[in-house]
């Protein structure tokens, strides 16, 4: 899920994924609107890609009841320790990343999901090609992905804080994603061969008790990648910024922070049109 000097699988540690875990309810809240569209049944067999400490997977397999099957996959090693508290005899998971689902025969799964997974993904197009391979015909994808033309609320105080701290021309090092528009999205989806897409983007609403809340989430959720590459002390004088800047976003009920995720869903075509030529 990265590409040299973007983002680093690496810099994960097992604390991050505990803090990634304790923090995973507003990622599962939004994971859930994934899953009604995906009109999962009981006996569906589904692949979780990047299903961090699976909170969500566990969820899905009590949809699909004792005769399915799921499955979740995160590169996280620390991740993946954590979310196979969770398994039983009809969730499992492992280690593996959405390029490489080799291990997966053709027409495997009823459903396929990733959620807030997608804006991580470097090479896009040979993660929905592996997922059309896996899928049965007819079987169902549901993703969410962070939008470039409408960056999360926390990012863009974020920009402003490495700008007020005095390191604009770095901004670009904070919390990288690889986000897809709606056009980029669907052009994607049909490369792959998938049909019926449809997306909208959808605003999400966090209340933070304070900014170390929103701080831990931010780091937590990109696996060390946030500020990763600003010093110690560059990074003290960037968080104090932020907190400013977020501070000013307190209400009765808390911080109020605003999040943006594309929706996308679409479908394996039950059979392939075969046009001869005469």
């Amino acid at each position: 899920m990265s590409t040299a000097g973007v983002i680093s699988l690496e810099r994960d540690t097992p604390e991050l994924a505990r803090t990634y875990e304790q923090a995973g309810i507003l990622q599962f809240h939004h994971g859930k609107f994934l899953i009604g569209p995906l009109a999962l049944k009981s006996g569906d067999r589904v692949l979780d890609i990047g299903a961090g400490t699976g909170r969500l997977t566990e969820f899905v397999a009590g949809l699909v009841g004792p005769t399915g099957r799921v499955i979740g996959i995160d590169p996280l090693e620390n991740r993946v320790a954590i979310a196979r508290l969770r398994a039983s005899g009809t969730l499992t998971f492992d280690v593996g990343r959405a390029e490489d689902l080799s291990r997966f025969g053709p027409a495997e799964f009823d459903a396929v999901y990733l959620n807030s997974v997608f804006h991580w993904i470097a090479d896009k197009r040979q993660a929905l090609r592996e997922i059309e391979r896996v899928l049965r015909p007819g079987g169902r994808i549901g993703l969410n992905v962070q939008d470039p033309t409408k960056p999360h609320e926390s990012r863009t105080l974020l920009r402003q804080a490495i700008e007020q701290a005095g390191f604009g021309e770095r901004s670009s090092e904070s919390h990288r994603v690889l986000g897809s528009t709606e056009d980029e999205l669907k052009a994607l989806f049909a490369e792959a061969g998938f049909v019926d897409y449809r997306s909208d983007l959808r605003s999400l609403i966090d209340l933070h008790d304070d900014v170390d809340s929103v701080l831990g989430r931010s780091e937590a959720s990109a696996f060390g990648n946030f500020l990763g590459s600003f010093s110690s002390e560059e990074r003290a004088a960037i968080d104090a910024a932020f907190a400013a800047l977020v501070e000013a976003k307190r209400t009765p009920e808390g911080l109020r922070l605003e999040r943006y995720l594309r929706f996308a869903f679409a479908r394996k075509p039950r059979s392939r049109t075969v046009t001869s030529v005469s």
